[in-house]
């Protein structure tokens, strides 16, 4: 549980980097493709589980905002501020992560899901290695029937943070592309169907940070995971 002084602190973090962060993501030129695909799914009766890389978060923040879109948050202070600044843009959160309250998680999000409220999940999260696609998104999506959206964000100007994702934020004024794939069924939670979910996934994505780095004229770059904090040993 988290002290009153710790919850004071988080929600002065989150008022103060709300309006930064929005100010940041209104100077962007977006450049957006596959936005047919999040429709697509809503047009069938379903809800889309957006699937991505962590180090890709902040600019989703903005455009995938208001839509009552529910993600994980871990439940110490970090995840307090982070979902405080969520729940500004517009998303819910269920509260947990792998090492503490995962299952509450879950069983929150088959809940949303049901009630008609998508999901975002970060698929090497919330400690990776990065851009290693953990199988939480796959069984998600076979124990409710609800189809995998995933999508890719890159920007021509960033800056990398030296964290174990190299969470990237663009610069003021820069060109962020946003390629949403097609949507990927998952049709149980038999292990053999969640590891066809987790490789499809990880193509998928792959094949997303080719077009979106295509759409800001950059090449791909090779990322490390970092070890130690936030990492895996």
């Amino acid at each position: 549980m988290l002290s009153a002084s710790q919850r004071i602190k988080a929600s002065l973090i989150a008022f103060f980097a709300y309006p930064l962060l929005e100010i940041l993501c209104r100077t962007y030129t977006w450049q957006i493709e596959g936005a047919e695909h999040y429709q697509a799914v809503l047009d069938s009766g379903k809800q889309p589980i957006l699937a991505l890389w962590h180090g890709r978060v902040l600019p989703g923040l903005h455009y995938f905002r208001n839509r009552g879109i529910v993600v994980i948050t871990s439940q110490n202070f970090d995840g307090e501020w982070i979902a405080k600044i969520l729940h500004r843009f517009g998303f819910g959160t269920a509260r947990g992560s792998s090492s503490r309250g995962g299952a509450r998680a879950l069983v929150q999000l088959r809940r949303d899901l049901a009630a008609g409220r998508p999901a975002a999940f970060t698929v090497d999260g919330p400690r990776g290695p990065a851009r290693v696609v953990q199988p939480g998104v796959a069984f998600l999506a076979g124990a409710t029937g609800q189809p995998i959206l995933p999508y890719h964000i890159e920007s021509d100007r960033h800056w990398t943070l030296n964290s174990w994702d190299g969470t990237q934020i663009p610069k003021p004024f820069s060109t962020v592309a946003v390629v949403i794939g097609a949507a990927i069924a998952i049709d149980s939670t038999e292990p053999s169907a969640v590891d066809r979910g987790v490789a499809d996934v990880a193509r998928a994505l792959g094949r997303l940070e080719e077009r979106a780095l295509e759409l800001t004229g950059r090449t791909a770059e090779i990322v490390v995971p970092k070890r130690g904090t936030g990492g895996t040993e």
